[in-house]
């Protein structure tokens, strides 16, 4: 029997705190069951086989070629497991996802960033391997993070999860890397396997996977933006879908917003609080602009601190070691938003202003 790793449940306190605004609109039954508590805290032990056994098949320089420009079907095995899709993958909401995407421009980056982001790294839960890459500290956080902006757009690009297509070919790259990360550090005899189970699992797949389809949603509606019923059904079965794609097993894809709130829940109130990594992390990333002169690099970094009090709240950044800033922006966003995500949005031809506004605009960084 594998034992389930001590950082499940670490600090029920804290955890439970962290969470509870996860449980207030997850819904009246969004306590995990005793089977759903174990299956989550088998998680952590499991990890992406199918990619696991093609990064055991084939050298790290092969796969970077073929992923990068060379013939998906070098692949094999694995390439035709990922290219027969589940029936309920739907195209016309594959494309309606997308689109939701990208109309929300500047708020999707706000959101990505300094809610999502951040907030993934108020628990120590997934980065120690993200440290331990170094992509994700001092210089290298830029970086990263226009890295995460080509993937973002070209998966949320028109066509872009058609096989072949740039966002499906860079997602399973991101899948490939992670098995390949995952090797690495199963075999390093440092690694914590009691502490922190597997370095990249099921269980934290799949909460990453809820950082950009149900907190994503979450957050953009602190900003005001309007997600209408039809976008949010068309964003979360997009995510379940890229989420398919990257492994994630078929139990902990969220499909509706819903089921995932309950799920990012479930996966909040039993990660461990935040440690150093957490607040190296969170202080790179609002720092990443220091670099700029002048004003801009200050005004960035304040824009920063302001949107992140807004999204996540003053004991989120109280556990990143952050400093307080009165949420002026997120608040600006806010009533920018009622005039133009709930007025002009509503009017005719009003979503495509808003669909080629926000293409003028970078989801993130470019």
């Amino acid at each position: 029997m594998t034992t389930t790793p001590t950082r499940f449940g670490l600090d029920r306190a804290w955890s439970e705190r962290a969470a509870r605004p996860l449980r207030l609109v997850a819904g009246p039954d969004a306590a995990p069951t005793p089977d759903e508590l174990a299956s989550l805290a088998a998680g952590l032990n499991r990890r992406d086989d199918l990619a696991a056994a093609l990064v055991r098949s084939r050298r790290p320089a092969e796969l970077h070629r073929i992923l990068a420009s060379g013939p998906l079907e070098e692949l094999g095995e694995f390439y035709e497991a990922v290219r027969r899709r589940p029936a309920w993958v739907d195209d016309d909401l594959l494309r309606e996802g997308a689109e939701a995407c990208r109309i929300f421009g500047l708020d999707a980056g706000l959101v990505l960033a300094y809610g999502s982001l951040l907030g993934g790294y108020r628990t120590a839960a997934a980065l120690e391997p993200l440290v331990r890459t170094g992509r994700l500290a001092g210089g290298e956080t830029l970086r990263r993070i226009r890295e995460t902006t080509t993937w973002w757009r070209a998966v949320t690009a028109p066509g872009g999860l058609e096989p072949g297509a740039g966002g499906f070919r860079l997602t399973l790259h991101v899948r490939v890397m992670h098995a390949l990360l995952n090797a690495k550090l199963e075999a390093d005899p440092t690694w914590d396997h009691e502490l922190r189970g597997l370095p990249i699992n099921q269980y934290d797949q799949a909460s990453t996977l809820g950082v950009f389809s149900t907190s994503f949603l979450l957050h953009l509606r602190l900003l005001g933006v309007r997600v209408s019923g039809a976008d949010s059904r068309a964003v979360m079965h997009l995510w379940s879908y890229v989420g398919w794609l990257m492994g994630v097993d078929e139990e902990w894809l969220p499909h509706t917003e819903r089921r995932g709130r309950r799920l990012l829940y479930h996966f909040l109130s039993n990660d461990p609080p935040p440690d150093g990594n957490s607040r190296a992390l969170a202080r790179a990333l609002i720092h990443m602009s220091d670099d700029v002169p002048g004003w801009r690099g200050v005004y960035e970094r304040e824009r920063a601190l302001s949107v992140a009090c807004w999204l996540l709240g003053p004991a989120a950044l109280r556990d990143l070691g952050l400093p307080y800033r009165l949420p002026w922006y997120g608040a600006g966003r806010l009533l920018a938003n009622l005039v133009l995500s709930h007025g002009v949005g509503r009017l005719p031809g009003g979503r495509s202003f808003l669909l080629a506004r926000s293409a003028r605009q970078a989801p993130l960084w470019g």
